[in-house]
């Protein structure tokens, strides 16, 4: 039986994973952290679980319509608005919402989808277990494979190729990817006006708010707000740190008069690339694929996607 590992437990390791078992192919899932979900991130949090990572999902294509369509029937996903408001940053005034696609939410937290994609398709992952090396071969941290696939940021997948991986390298580079910060707060009540999230134009700070409460559907005195770029840029050493500027700037943009009773700062030092991509993902004559949301365009469809395609491709070269 072939083997493939697979490094990286985000939407875009787990698909590949679930689509090559599904066609009989062994695979072995190793993700540095301690659950799935990559950039899907959720965190237990004063009692609740609160999304740190990505913010909704959207859905278009028809297969991934299917699965979406199976999580509403199980109650893991609702659907959230198709409509965000602008808040221009220096005046504060918000800007009438234009219609736009609709978005999902998911009541446990968006890694739970993630983990249901691993449960229902057998795919186990050890967990705390990263790759180190890939070498031609292919060959993972020294045990020869049949296939590898490296389901992760650019930066973090050219960590772990050798130099003789010219081609998978080359497809990785120059290529620039830029970081956020989130800020999760939470208050006793509600000191906020109605809003399910908003886009931030000309703020040097934020420029993404999300009322967690109404995202998830428990309304409770949540909120998650994502930062610039040139904000998260200077402070990634030290994320806590950056807490009181980014509670100033989420305060001052929604009138709140009083400070949160917690708040946690969650750094993403490669939260989206710079640029999108044409292809869905990159498979070689080394058997080294190259699968993740910088593959496409950056949304979580787009990496189950990419995932999905590169399992395809390397059913068809094994089998």
């Amino acid at each position: 039986m072939s083997k493939v590992v697979v490094a990286g437990g985000g939407i875009a390791g787990i698909a590949c994973a679930r689509e090559l078992r599904a066609h009989g192919i062994e695979v072995e899932v190793r993700d540095r952290g301690r659950v799935v979900g990559g950039r899907m991130a959720s965190r237990w949090i004063d009692g609740r679980i609160v999304d740190s990572g990505a913010s909704y999902f959207t859905a278009r294509g028809p297969d991934f319509l299917e699965i979406v369509d199976d999580w509403l029937t199980r109650g893991l996903v609702r659907p959230w608005t198709t409509r965000f408001p602008v808040i221009d940053g220096p005046s504060r005034t918000i800007a009438a919402a234009v219609p736009g696609p609709l978005r999902y939410a998911a009541p446990r937290g968006i890694r739970s989808l993630v983990a249901d994609l691993a449960a229902r398709g057998g795919v186990r992952v050890s967990h705390s277990s990263p790759v180190t090396t890939v070498e031609p071969g292919p060959m993972v941290d020294g045990e020869p494979v049949d296939a590898v696939v490296l389901a992760m940021p650019d930066p973090q997948a050219l960590r772990h190729l050798v130099p003789e991986l010219h081609a998978e390298r080359a497809a990785l580079l120059g290529r620039a990817w830029t970081p956020v910060l989130a800020l999760l707060a939470g208050w006793s009540t509600r000191r906020w006006s109605p809003i399910d999230g908003a886009f931030v134009h000309r703020d040097p700070t934020i420029e993404w708010i999300a009322d967690d409460g109404r995202r998830r559907g428990d309304n409770a005195p949540v909120l998650v707000a994502h930062s610039t770029a040139q904000f998260a840029a200077g402070r990634l050493a030290d994320p806590p740190a950056a807490a009181p500027a980014l509670t100033e700037a989420l305060r001052r943009l929604l009138g709140i008069p009083a400070e949160p009773d917690w708040t946690y700062v969650q750094r993403w030092t490669f939260a989206r690339p710079a640029a999108p991509r044409e292809q869905t993902y990159f498979f070689g004559a080394a058997r080294v694929g190259l699968a993740g949301d910088g593959w496409g365009e950056p949304r979580v469809e787009s990496a189950w996607r990419s995932g999905t395609d590169l399992a395809r491709a390397i059913i068809s070269t094994l089998t």
